[in-house]
């Protein structure tokens, strides 16, 4: 079945109104949000002209406590704020019906990136992280099915210090997110 958001659209925090609204980590979002660079010109190039089409609209599901979050929604928002799309965030708590859709791997992972029509159809998503993270979680996932595992709790630690090192130090992965964004937009 075909996925919708048209009663969501208009509900969310703006960009803008998110940050205002963060009670944790607000401080590290706006680290990642102000030290956002283009790093090729093409990609800058191609979301500014987004701005000739006006059939794209961006949800974002999020939370301030979600460090994925923190680190990846600035990148979002940098791509996306002067390619004319509208774009707002849906508080995660706030919207278990709409997380319900959007499961990572039978989990509520976020940011989930939804990109729709002006109808509200569902064109694609991005997230919870890039993919060359995601793919560590993948492969914990894979070996790690048994949540009650004695060695579950170890090993996800693990799992997530190695997603760590492959975000890297610095914002060098941000080039990464939106390479990921226009493949994704593009094939719409």
């Amino acid at each position: 079945m075909a996925k919708n958001l048209a009663n969501s659209l208009g509900t969310g925090l703006k960009p803008q109104a998110f940050i205002d609204s963060m009670q944790k980590n607000k401080e590290k979002f706006e680290e990642y949000y102000n030290a956002f660079e283009w790093t090729d010109a093409e990609d800058k190039e191609y979301f500014e002209s987004l701005r000739n089409r006006d059939d794209l609209r961006c949800v974002i599901l999020a939370a301030d406590w979600c460090g994925d979050v923190v680190r990846n929604v600035p990148v979002v928002f940098r791509a996306l704020e002067n390619s004319g799309m509208p774009v707002e965030v849906l508080i995660k708590e706030e919207n278990e019906d709409i997380m319900d859709q959007f499961l990572t791997m039978g989990g509520k992972s976020i940011p989930v990136v939804i990109f729709t029509d002006t109808g509200g159809f569902v064109l694609g998503q991005w997230g919870p992280r890039p993919e060359h993270v995601q793919a560590v979680m993948r492969e914990f996932k894979k070996h790690n099915p048994d949540r009650e595992a004695p060695d579950y709790n170890d090993n996800i630690q693990v799992a997530r210090a190695e997603m760590m090192k492959q975000y890297g130090e610095g914002t060098g992965y941000q080039a990464v997110i939106v390479k990921e964004l226009r493949d994704l937009i593009s094939s719409f």
